[in-house]
């Protein structure tokens, strides 16, 4: 049965960017816009892009600046939030629209957080998966005070589980190679569901320098057997192919600033108050953007004014690992909090 909309690749061009972009559903509706993180592409939305077509959005998914047909660069300040963000509003201007509602995961959060914080006008709404909002910047400067130190003795994890950004810091070629080596590899070892089973413990993400990397002893992800309830053999491919082509010096670029990043969200509006509606859902299984026992939510819930949270027993790879909780939890918000924008709450 052929869909009733069909996801279509589209290119946007200007003369500071290329954006490739999935898109989903009427192409009058109002737009759901969908920011994936590291080291992932549009294709981490594509249990989303359908769903939310159906429901009356044009539901759009970039691959963000450095990610798959998107132009990338060579220097790591042409990967900063600010840029980004104007990338973004390229983007936003080329479908027609003076605003979306605006969904983030990993990386992608950040993007959709400082589009609200520097852009009201042009969010109708934000929704966050596992990163929520630091009105300071995401960066060491701004997690590393909220770690958990029952899990994390500073004696033993000065950064806690954000040990692993400072590693890009300081050993970037290194880390940038050990990603490279075997890029399926990489994905498989990455992609992996969340477990109950490792609450309270330290995520390996607290020692990577320590060890001297992320797959330390070895120079490489090692090889494990692909999880198949996040992602499949041809979600894998894809992946693949896009992370071969460019390489992981513009994904991992976005580790590297940090202090640029944080002179940016000094500059937001309103001192970075937000007074949209807000949705945060928590990872109940993400052990790095671990926002159930820790204070790491804290601050964005002292700076939005209209906040829903929501817990997904995931991991960190949510929209992939479960994605009928989050397309109910996106959906149910939607209706209740963004009406006004949402054709379908209408009738």
């Amino acid at each position: 049965m052929k869909p009733l909309f069909p996801v279509t690749e589209h290119t946007i061009a200007t003369a500071r960017h290329k954006t490739f972009f999935l898109a989903c559903g009427a192409a009058d509706a109002p737009a759901i816009i969908f920011l994936h993180g590291w080291p992932e592409l549009s294709l981490s939305w594509r249990h989303q892009l359908p769903v939310f077509a159906s429901l009356g959005f044009r539901a759009i998914a970039p691959d963000m600046r450095g990610y798959g047909r998107s132009a990338v660069y060579e220097r790591h300040e042409d990967y900063t939030l600010e840029v980004i963000v104007e990338d973004m509003l390229d983007l936003l201007t080329a479908t027609g629209r003076g605003s979306a509602v605006w969904v983030g995961h990993d990386w992608g959060s950040p993007v959709a957080w400082s589009l609200a914080s520097h852009h009201p006008e042009r969010c109708d709404a934000v929704a966050s998966l596992c990163v929520p909002y630091l009105p300071g910047g995401f960066g060491p400067q701004s997690t590393v005070p909220l770690v958990d130190r029952v899990v994390y003795p500073e004696a033993q994890y000065p950064a806690g589980q954000w040990d692993y950004q400072l590693f890009y810091e300081e050993n970037f070629d290194t880390a940038r190679r050990h990603f490279e080596a075997d890029v399926a590899s990489t994905i498989r070892m990455l992609f992996r569901k969340g477990s109950a089973a490792a609450k309270g413990k330290p995520s390996r993400t607290a020692d990577v320098r320590r060890r001297g990397g992320w797959f330390a002893p070895l120079d490489r992800a090692p090889p494990v057997p692909l999880d198949s309830d996040v992602i499949s053999e041809e979600d894998l491919a894809v992946y693949v192919a896009g992370l071969e082509r460019n390489g992981f010096f513009g994904p991992d670029s976005w580790y590297m600033n940090h202090g640029r990043n944080a002179d940016y969200a000094r500059r937001a509006q309103k001192g970075g108050r937000l007074a949209m509606p807000v949705l945060f859902l928590h990872g109940a299984y993400d052990y790095v953007c671990e926002t159930m026992t820790s204070q790491l939510a804290e601050p964005m819930r002292a700076s939005c004014d209209d906040l829903m949270e929501v817990v997904v027993p995931s991991g960190h790879w949510m929209a992939q690992e479960r994605p009928v909780e989050v397309n109910a939890a996106l959906a149910r918000w939607l209706a209740t909090k963004v009406a006004d924008v949402w054709p379908s709450a209408k009738l």
